[in-house]
């Protein structure tokens, strides 16, 4: 009888010759690089397979390595956040203290003369009755304040001392209705008496006859009598001059220079009471005040526009005594007897 299934060589015999086959093989492709190519074809249809497997690992990888930049990112963000803050805070502080050092410069360059002592403080109170006007600064008796001492800004005159603490002084402005200053004319040395009339209101030029020589955009500057403010100071800008022609009275009023209504540092001066310096005479007012008002800001000297007309020559000095009186009269002798 016949087998359904033949037999084939024997498992040995298969072994043997599929090991022949395997060293051929590997001494052929060492020695003659044949299966170079076969092998690249077979690296190149299992190279899918390679990525595959890899993928998704890979898009793990991603995916943490996103959520982590993110929050790196936006703690980053937060850091640089919070920097730029403190920085802009800083430059907003820097261009506070800049403001504030140039207005300490400019009041440190106000005193006109070089040895007058002076000291700043800082306005930390106004006053809250509305007849008077009034400002608190931080400077006391301990600081060698004194009643009646004059005050100035960077701009003019402000007032004098009327009451003094022991760490606070109250300053009476020069637009109070109580206060009164000796001025002198800058154009003309005209002197003459100006008086408060409120905050809100202008100066006001007091006992002026009709014929007095004062012009709209005139400088009115401290004339140092009285011995309490120093000479030279600007004090006013004439802003209106009114002549009366029944009465033969002139009203004049003058714009504060000093800006009274925005103050806060101020400069202590101690004026010729206490330093025991005599008044300048008219012409000494006259050139020291030229040479304060070129060194202070545009702001104080008026407009060219406003200016009055040049002063008189020496020809029209004499008349000027016997047309004013008082406080009027000294300069414009003074003036006119000069050759």
């Amino acid at each position: 009888m016949k087998p359904i299934f033949s037999r084939g060589p024997s498992l040995q015999l298969r072994l043997f010759l599929a090991v022949i086959v395997a060293i051929a093989i590997i001494v052929a492709d060492s020695r003659l690089g044949s299966f170079t190519q076969i092998r690249n074809y077979l690296d190149t249809s299992v190279s899918p397979f390679y990525f595959l497997a890899n993928g998704p690992r890979q898009i793990l990888d991603g995916i943490s390595g996103s959520l982590a930049s993110r929050q790196q990112l936006e703690l980053e963000n937060k850091a640089l956040r919070r920097e730029l803050f403190l920085k802009n805070s800083d430059l907003l502080m820097l261009g506070q203290y800049k403001q504030e050092n140039a207005r300490l410069r400019e009041l440190l360059g106000s005193p006109l003369r070089q040895d007058e002592h002076k000291m700043v403080t800082q306005v930390i109170s106004t006053g809250t009755d509305p007849y008077t006007d009034q400002v608190v600064i931080d400077k006391g008796s301990v600081n060698g304040v004194y009643e009646g001492q004059p005050v100035i800004s960077d701009k003019g005159v402000v007032g004098q001392v009327i009451a003094v603490g022991q760490v606070t002084s109250r300053v009476l402005l020069i637009c109070d209705a109580s206060h009164a200053l000796p001025i002198q004319v800058l154009r003309n040395d005209i002197r003459v008496i100006a008086a408060g009339n409120g905050c809100t209101e202008d100066l006001q030029l007091e006992h002026l006859p009709g014929n007095t020589d004062i012009r709209v955009g005139d400088m009115l500057v401290t004339s140092g009598l009285g011995g309490r403010f120093p000479e030279g100071y600007p004090v006013a800008v004439v802003s209106s001059v009114k002549v009366d022609t029944q009465r033969a009275y002139t009203v004049i009023q003058a714009r504060p220079t000093a800006g009274l209504q925005r103050l806060r540092y101020l400069l202590l001066l101690w004026g010729a009471d206490k330093n025991g310096d005599m008044p300048m005479a008219p012409d000494e007012v006259h050139r020291v005040a030229n040479e304060r008002l070129m060194q202070m800001m545009p702001q104080v000297l008026p407009p060219a526009g406003e200016m009055g007309p040049p002063a008189p020559s020496a020809q029209m000095g004499p008349p000027a005594p016997a047309s004013s009186g008082g406080t009027q009269s000294a300069p414009a002798n003074a003036r006119g007897g000069q050759p």
